[in-house]
């Protein structure tokens, strides 16, 4: 291969204007694809679909093998499999009034298969009696016939489609999936000849198609094989320009500025371990030492401590608050409510007054006077650490010699914000502490240019927390348990999600579009979740879940008093509840949102989620941490009134772990990346084709080869990553991470 042919095979300047051209084309408008009409650009981009790229990466969900068509005969009960055959009869039923299905006998040559299809009345006018179609489903079996029920269906016309495999495109009302499949189509044709970002080494060290090969095989297979070869190559496409992103985003917080390298075996931080009343952990001492090794390092560090709901994250953090002290530096610790800042402070107060370190709150509702006494003294260097909540995030809020910025609960802050907190030193060591439960591999896509460590395991096991799922119509049980645990003296949470809607109404807030899902059986098999975390719960039905405080103080405990939290409520008065609700003077706390409920009361013991089956379970797992923090037995009860097996088998997951690392991975196998992070984290959205259940491989692949890549070439200029770095540009043009997420 000569120089020139090298050059061309490498993407680089000497590639041919047609194949320059063609990948030019990628971040031109969709409607330069030919059949996508105006009227089909403005569908496509409800699709989330603007350009040729988006086009290109609308990938099938999934594919209809028809090279293993079974018979009717031959199709197992409770398995997935495609069937061929004619259309005997259709029809259109509606058993309710507001609910239509289409009914369909298909036969072949060994038995007949009844094919339901719930709210899809087009079918009528695209599928006629005598039609050769596919079907691809679960097979069930009732009232004496084989039966489907919301199958993909293809008509196939007169030829038979032995051989084939049809991508099943996500589709919508005005672009139906066998358009989609043309204009992606079209799309190829197109941009046929495309560069290749990724280097020749790396394609040759693992195997990797080519990125247009790639692209028409995940499209457009001749065999299932082929189709998994290129989603492997395309993942680690997805995944590499990822890790670079988030890698070049975090150098850029740190090129042109001094580091500090933090003194850790400082007076204050020898101090402060010897004070604390209990042993840390094997795990809480391993990952304050990490802490410290990054911080001791001549270079900006950026860690986050991942740790499970009462695991002891914040006492690991005072460690490093401390040794920022030692240091002669200020650190600020942002916490992302009023009443978890002072908690913090409280908690904390204790440990680095023992220390000798000089500390304040800041929060929305402190004081004129007090408000204007921190700031100076944090502007003077007079104050240690600082704690507050959004606050800190004020512009005359300064500290001239901040060298560590630590955020609590960081995914419940935006990126401006932790952009903005950060900004307030020259180049501060980054400490980000998550009580989400992530596992490695996902924490490695996503926080790629971070360190990290885990404490995976509470010190309190001795308080056992059992998990119960109950029926709403069997929440009495529930009740029981809390009137018997109030009658021992001790407390209950009661959590109202969107309670007082009904089904319809809990769908439409999960999102529109309830009917494309029955129609799909895919869509179908996965919950419907509609909190992930507490930007979920901003339209709580404050009204409903007062008369839902009133019902329960009336009728279920009227000895107890009986209080509502919700996030509509003055900073004040949330505060006066929480107060009241630690010093025991509330028996029962009704909460429309969990944003409050962050604090320990040791002797709450008994939590009552309505509709559980609304949250995912990292969520649910971080809720019921917030009982059994003490050396109280606890119990938690999810009740939901779904019908769904598989809504039913997500919170029967809570019922046999308390590992929320477990939990998520399990969540995680069930459902998908996006379902579950709602793409709110930074790059998240280029996650495509990633589960990372499954590419643990490639995961630690990628993140290795942009580390090897940053160490050499950390612009990205040498002529080997021009391409990738045009790309990593395109992709990341509309996103701006902050480490940290």
């Amino acid at each position: 291969m000569g120089k020139q042919d090298k050059a061309k095979e490498k993407g680089g300047a000497s590639a041919s204007p047609d194949r320059l051209a063609a990948t030019l084309l990628l971040d031109a408008p969709a409607s330069r694809v030919r059949g996508v009409s105006p009227a089909r650009a403005g569908a496509l981009e409800k699709l989330g679909v603007r350009t040729v790229r988006d086009l290109l990466t609308h990938y099938p969900r999934r594919y209809v093998d028809l090279s293993s068509v079974c018979t009717v005969a031959e199709a197992r009960i409770g398995s997935a499999c495609t069937i061929q055959g004619t259309v005997h009869e259709i029809k259109l039923k509606r058993p309710r009034p507001k609910l239509t299905l289409v009914e369909i006998a298909l036969v072949d040559q060994t038995g007949l298969l009844v094919v339901t299809a719930f709210r899809q009345p087009w079918l009528m006018d695209t599928v006629r009696a005598g039609a050769q179609v596919a079907v691809a489903g679960k097979v069930e079996f009732s009232y004496g016939f084989k039966r489907m029920t919301n199958p993909y269906l293809e008509v196939l016309g007169d030829e038979p489609a032995t051989g084939m495999i049809i991508p099943v495109h996500p589709a919508c009302e005005k672009v139906s999936a066998a358009w989609m499949r043309r204009l992606v189509g079209n799309a190829l044709e197109a941009t046929c000849g495309v560069l290749d970002p990724l280097p020749l080494d790396l394609r040759a060290k693992y195997r990797l198609m080519s990125r247009g090969c790639a692209l028409r095989a995940i499209h457009f297979p001749q065999a299932m094989p082929e189709a998994h070869e290129a989603r492997r190559r395309l993942a680690y496409e997805e995944l590499l320009m990822l890790e670079l992103f988030l890698m070049q985003q975090s150098a850029e917080r740190s090129r042109d500025v001094e580091p500090v390298a933090h003194v850790t075996d400082g007076p204050r931080l020898r101090t402060l371990a010897a004070s604390l009343p209990f042993t840390l952990t094997d795990e809480q001492a391993s990952a304050r030492d990490e802490i410290l090794g990054v911080m001791a390092a001549p270079r900006v560090a950026n860690h986050m401590l991942l740790g499970d709901v009462g695991t002891g994250k914040t006492v690991v953090a005072a460690h490093a608050l401390a040794a920022a002290a030692d240091t002669g530096g200020q650190a600020f610790l942002m916490a992302p409510t009023e009443v978890l800042a002072r908690q913090h402070a409280k908690s904390l107060g204790v440990l680095f007054d023992a220390a000798g370190v000089t500390y304040a709150l800041l929060t929305g509702s402190t004081s004129a006077a007090e408000r204007a006494d921190a700031v100076a003294r944090a502007a003077a260097g007079e104050i240690d650490v600082l704690i507050g909540t959004h606050a800190l995030l004020e512009d005359d809020v300064v500290a001239p010699r901040l060298t560590l910025a630590v955020i609590d609960e960081q995914q419940r802050f935006g990126v401006d914000q932790r952009a903005k907190l950060l900004s307030k030193g020259a180049a501060p060591d980054a400490l980000f502490l998550t009580a989400t439960p992530i596992p490695r591999t996902l924490a490695l896509a996503l926080f790629g240019s971070l360190t990290l460590s885990y404490i995976r395991h509470r010190p309190h096991d001795a308080a056992r927390r059992t998990t119960c799922v109950v029926a709403k119509s069997e929440r009495g049980r529930a009740y029981d348990a809390a009137a018997a645990a109030l009658a021992r003296g001790e407390q209950v949470y009661v959590v109202c999600p969107l309670i007082g809607k009904s089904s319809e109404e809990r769908d439409e807030l999960a999102g529109k579009g309830t009917a494309a899902r029955e129609g799909d059986a895919e869509e179908a098999f996965h919950p419907t979740v509609a909190i992930e975390d507490d930007a979920d719960m901003a339209d709580d039905d404050v009204t409903a879940a007062t008369q839902e405080a009133a019902f329960l103080s009336a009728k279920v405990f009227p000895d107890h008093e009986v209080a509502l939290l919700h996030g509509g409520m003055p900073a004040a008065e949330k505060q006066a509840v929480m107060d009241r609700f630690r010093a025991s003077e509330i028996g029962v706390l009704v909460a429309t949102t969990v944003i409050e409920v962050g604090v320990d009361v040791p002797r709450a013991t008994v939590m009552i989620v309505e509709d559980a089956d609304r949250f995912g379970l990292s969520q649910l797992h971080q809720l019921r941490g917030r009982v059994g923090r003490g050396s109280l037995p606890a119990q938690v009860f999810l009740v939901s009134a779904s019908k769904q097996e598989a809504a039913l088998a997500r919170l029967r997951a809570m019922e046999t772990t308390d590992d929320g690392y477990e939990l998520a991975a399990f969540d995680l196998s069930l459902r998908r990346e996006g379902d579950i992070l709602g793409n709110r984290q930074s790059g998240a959205s280029a996650l495509k084709l990633v589960n990372v259940v499954r590419d643990q491989g490639i995961i630690e692949a990628a993140n290795a080869d942009a580390r090897a890549i940053m160490e050499v070439d950390p612009l990205l200029e040498e002529p080997d990553h021009a391409a990738l770095a045009r790309e990593m540009r395109a992709l990341f043009a509309q996103e701006r991470a902050v480490v940290g997420g």
